[in-house]
């Protein structure tokens, strides 16, 4: 499982026009799933995403995390995170998940981040979607579970 996690003041996403999820500060992440990933790839990615300590503290300090904060998730899958352009011209999308493998693991990634305290809101899964964020700092970290597994 693969993520690009930006801290944010705020951030939607919208679909066919109509607004399908949409956060206050906290962290737009980006989830790409491959076709190995398994329900420890998904408990271990919400524990990260919840622990993950890059909000400020009131001496404006990268130590706390959306936990602590009281913010917001908004999780968006994006199955070209895992696109190979090492060789040739057309990424190669051969480690992403098919969708119905990788739909049940996003959903259960956004149930344990709403089991662990945090709202979560979520695109729309396998939608042509529009994402508007305002990236706090910048503020930018990729994740991926597979260098752990």
């Amino acid at each position: 499982m693969r993520a690009v996690v930006q801290r944010v003041s705020r951030a939607c996403v919208c679909v066919d026009g109509e607004m399908a999820g949409e956060i206050g500060p906290g962290l737009c992440v980006l989830i790409g799933i491959s076709t190995k990933d398994k329900e420890a790839d998904a408990l271990w990615m919400s524990e990260k995403l919840l622990n993950l300590r890059i909000l400020n503290d009131l001496q404006d300090k990268p130590n706390l995390s959306i936990r602590e904060t009281g913010g917001a998730i908004l999780l968006i899958s994006q199955f070209t995170l895992l696109g190979d352009a090492r060789t040739g011209r057309r990424p190669s999308y051969t480690e992403a998940a098919k969708p119905e493998h990788a739909r049940p693991l996003f959903d259960r990634l956004a149930e344990l981040c709403r089991e662990g305290g945090t709202v979560c809101a979520t695109g729309r899964f396998g939608a042509h979607m529009q994402v508007e964020l305002v990236n706090d700092g910048p503020f930018t970290i990729l994740l991926d579970s597979a260098k752990l597994f």
